[in-house]
């Protein structure tokens, strides 16, 4: 089976010369169109809102700050998750996005 491809290529030495151009030209086609990143990003599609609010209590910048935010963020459209974090003088208010939202 095997000599009888090699005299087969013998033989039709022009298609095999054929053949093996077109598959280096696919070749390098490929590998200059098809996109790679070095480093993907996989996380998720997110906001982080920060406020300060100087001087106040954990409390304070939650009840005033960080659940108003973060109501209001729930209807933010393609919003899957929202969370908010209170400190003393400062909110957090994370919202992400499901993925392929274009921000």
């Amino acid at each position: 089976m095997i000599a009888h491809l090699i005299k087969w290529s013998v033989a039709n030495r022009f298609l095999v010369l054929l053949a093996t151009l077109f598959t280096v030209a696919w070749g390098i086609w490929s590998v200059k169109t098809t996109p790679i990143d070095a480093l993907p990003d996989l996380s998720d599609v997110q906001v982080i809102i920060r406020t300060a609010y100087p001087g106040q209590a954990p409390q304070i910048v939650e009840n005033q700050v960080t659940y108003p935010l973060a109501t209001t963020m729930l209807s933010v459209p393609g919003a899957k998750t929202v969370r908010g974090f209170s400190f003393f003088g400062d909110s957090f208010v994370y919202v992400i996005f499901e993925d392929g939202t274009d921000l």
